[in-house]
């Protein structure tokens, strides 16, 4: 996508339906950073030693970082933050609920594909928006400072003991598949979202086979980040 001038910002942001879209995206990575922040926190408690537990802390501190900017963003916008992210708070917490993970090693392996899965979504979404947002939401979705603790844990593991890798792979492509069940729904059950994938003001938009490759780009990474955790089948 071309950089976009202020005067041609200026235009999209007079839409009301393109504002819209940038606060429910918005809304929704604000409020998944709440939920990746609440569950990194409780998963520390699954933590082998201190060590381990501060490093999951320190994520969860990143994650809560990343809403204040957020939220700046969306005061800009003249949007209330907490109403921009209410909407979202069901699916995100049911997202979770359904995920939570058993043991230490299932809670990193979703630190790290689960919030992948999601992150690369928004990100391709973040595509269709002006320059500034989408700068702001890529800066957000940015975790790669704590990704190799997460692959240097698990390999570990695995190489302690090999018996783990199956089960885990099994985790990673059901964290998959819920992950993108839920993308597909934030993007159909609100229709600023939905319009903006399909284009305006201007703005180039997804047809249905240009969607089909944007959950194959997600399927690809995500097969990588499996590579990345040695589990790779």
């Amino acid at each position: 996508m071309t950089e976009s001038s202020p005067a041609a910002e200026g235009v999209a942001f007079s839409d009301p339906s393109y504002r819209a879209a940038v606060v429910d995206l918005l809304g929704v990575i604000a409020y998944g950073e709440i939920a990746a922040f609440e569950r990194l926190a409780e998963d520390a408690k699954l933590a082998p030693d201190l060590a381990d537990k501060v490093a999951l802390a320190t994520m969860a501190s990143a994650e809560l970082t990343n809403v204040n900017k957020l939220r700046d963003r969306l005061e800009e916008l003249g949007a209330d933050p907490f109403e921009a992210m209410a909407p979202f708070s069901k699916a995100l917490d049911s997202f979770h609920e359904h995920t939570a993970p058993s043991n230490w090693l299932e809670g990193l392996v979703k630190a790290y594909v689960g919030d992948g899965l999601a992150r690369d979504f928004y990100a391709e979404i973040a595509a269709f928006i002006d320059v500034d947002t989408r700068e702001l939401i890529l800066d957000s979705l940015d975790n790669a400072t704590h990704s190799q603790f997460v692959v240097d844990r698990v390999r570990s593991a695995i190489a302690e003991d090999p018996r783990v890798g199956g089960p885990l792979a099994l985790w990673g492509r059901r964290l998959m598949g819920e992950a993108l069940t839920q993308a597909q729904r934030v993007a159909a059950d609100h229709d600023a979202l939905s319009a903006l994938l399909a284009g305006g003001v201007d703005r180039p938009g997804m047809d249905l086979a240009a969607l089909g490759r944007m959950f194959n780009r997600l399927t690809e990474r995500h097969a990588l980040r499996m590579e990345e955790l040695g589990l790779a089948h």
